[in-house]
């Protein structure tokens, strides 16, 4: 099983000519098979996300990568992007994907047990975003979850996670990749989640 990869823009890193670069960044991970490109650059204006959206877009033309928007719906919309990726204190899934009129690929940030479990209630979801993993100059201050989180979520459950909490695959087509019943697939997810969320709430508890 390959793994869920998902580039997540930081002009900032490029220095004051960073167009170029970071499309080409874009191109090259998008060659290479990169599932998801998440366009956050939370600072600029609308116009200019639009714009850089687009040129996103053009920039993973005849791949198999996706590009969603961090947080702002309206500009994945009107730039025709496959999704938009959540921050947690967003509007629900279902409500942005009603809105939406698209089958988007709609994800969100969690980071602790609380919003792990709200996420889950609440549905909408194609996949969630864990973290963070480690420490990050991106998130100043954010206590990190560490690695022991996944961990201990056994391989055979954490294939089944990343199939169809990541890759959107139904439980039918996680099945078929994984040479097993349908329901095993359930089994090994809900085992998955449940591992997980725990891990999660010892993390936030200890912390």
């Amino acid at each position: 099983m390959s793994p869920v990869i998902c580039l997540v823009t930081d002009r900032r890193r490029f220095g004051l000519r960073w167009e170029a670069p970071l499309l080409d960044r874009v191109a090259a991970a998008a060659q290479a098979g990169v599932s998801l490109v998440q366009v956050r650059e939370r600072d600029l204006d609308g116009r200019d996300l639009l714009a850089l959206t687009t040129r996103v877009l053009d920039a993973v033309r005849g791949t198999a990568t996706r590009v969603v928007v961090n947080e702002r719906a309206d500009v994945a919309r009107a730039a025709g992007a496959h999704g938009v990726h959540l921050r947690g204190l967003s509007m629900d899934g279902d409500r942005v994907r009603s809105w939406s009129g698209r089958p988007w690929v709609i994800g969100r940030s969690v980071h602790d047990r609380d919003e792990a479990v709200a996420d889950t209630r609440g549905g909408g979801l194609d996949y969630v975003l864990f973290g963070t993993v480690f420490d990050t100059v991106s998130k100043p201050g954010r206590l990190a979850a560490g690695v022991e989180a996944l961990a201990d979520v056994p391989p055979d459950f954490l294939q089944v996670l990343v199939l169809v909490d990541i890759g959107e695959l139904s439980y039918a087509e996680a099945a078929q990749v994984l040479h097993v019943p349908v329901g095993t697939v359930m089994s090994r997810l809900h085992r998955a989640r449940r591992i997980l969320k725990q891990r999660m709430a010892e993390r936030v508890v200890t912390a």
